[in-house]
């Protein structure tokens, strides 16, 4: 009798199984694993949730169109020049240069920043021009010191749409993602966007020592930090990132006849004048060189740069004061940087093909 129950609830199981795919195509337990595929991908240790926008949700399909984008030189005017071109994996989401270097060779006016942990920017650009990944992905292809020949925005962005819309592979690409075959600048900026906020870097030596890994640091990090916060490096590297959304004059390049202004230039404001956007620290190891100017090599240069209190101008941060650090400090707040360096930006493959 036992054995005659067993059998019949097996026989009920199965049946209400199969039932269910029927009736939806699917089991509960496939339709589960297909949803994780658009989940939002969960950032390494250090990092909060990423704020994909509401108007450009994640998707697989989606980052993946942005990768291949993000890397074709279809996208300039001569095609020669990517976005990776002046954002490389190789230097780090940066481009190992002072200046950055576009199509014809133009010789731009500003350091590449990296792209790492630029999910949780507020402002985009040095001068914070751009109030998101997508608006900022679109201002490269229009310029015409970065990728295009074209006389103004709008035929610039025409003309780069014309050359992606000629890919047989990338309009059955955009039709997944998007539903249609009809590309825009607006989707070909959302793709990329969508990409961008996958390249991470968490779960460094500090993330894991402020988890309670007492190991994770070094004895002289673990004093780079203390050294860090007693000279108030954190007041404006702050937070999970170590950057900020705000726009400070700490003088460099000052010292030129004609300097960059940086967000003056934006707001017409005077309390920005000489102002530049608080970079993240993240991978700063490995973004050298540095300031908006590229002009400064080294971390120890950075470092031997506030120490002398920087360059005096009228709008000069008020923090920036000499700091009369020792050289054991100097050293310390070094290895405490390097401590920064993490994981979650490798994952990332240059395509080795893309749509004809």
């Amino acid at each position: 009798m036992l054995y005659r129950n067993i059998l019949f609830l097996a026989i009920a199981i199965i049946l209400l199984f199969f039932g269910y795919q029927f009736l939806h195509g699917s089991s509960p337990v496939v339709e589960k694993e297909e949803l994780k595929s658009d989940e939002e991908i969960g950032p390494p240790l250090g990092l909060p949730p990423i704020p994909w926008p509401e108007d450009n949700p994640y998707s697989k399909e989606k980052a993946e169109l942005g990768r291949l984008l993000y890397f074709d030189k279809r996208l300039s005017s001569d095609q020669t020049i990517s976005c990776a071109t002046c954002h490389s994996i190789q230097c780090t989401y940066s481009d190992c240069r002072a200046i950055a270097v576009g199509i014809s060779n133009y010789q731009g006016t500003r350091n590449s920043p990296t792209v790492v942990n630029t999910a949780y920017a507020k402002y985009l650009f040095w001068d914070g021009r751009a109030s998101s990944l997508e608006e900022q992905s679109k201002g490269p292809i229009a310029n015409p010191k970065e990728m295009s020949a074209a006389k103004d925005m709008d035929e610039a962005h025409r003309q780069c749409v014309e050359r992606i819309q000629k890919s047989k592979g990338y309009r059955e690409l955009f039709k997944k993602v998007f539903g249609t075959e009809v590309i825009t600048i607006d989707e070909i900026a959302k793709a990329i966007a969508t990409f961008e906020r996958t390249i991470l870097s968490g779960n460094s030596p500090y993330d894991r020592y402020r988890a309670g890994d007492q190991s994770a640091m070094t004895a002289k990090q673990v004093r780079g930090l203390e050294v860090f916060k007693k000279v108030k490096c954190s007041n404006c590297h702050t937070n999970f990132n170590f950057g900020d959304d705000r726009f400070l004059n700490i003088g460099v390049g000052m010292d030129k006849p004609n300097p960059d202004l940086g967000r003056f230039e934006i707001t017409h404001e005077e309390k920005d004048w000489g102002s530049f956007k608080v970079p993240t620290l993240r991978e700063v190891e490995h973004t050298a060189p540095y300031m908006h100017d590229g002009s400064l090599l080294t971390l120890e240069d950075v470092i031997d740069y506030y120490d002398r209190g920087g360059i005096k101008n009228k709008n000069l941060h008020p923090l920036i004061k000499p700091l009369n650090l020792s050289q054991e400090d100097k050293q310390a707040l070094v290895s405490f940087l390097k401590a920064l360096s993490g994981e979650g930006w490798q994952h990332v493959k240059e395509p080795t093909a893309f749509p004809d």
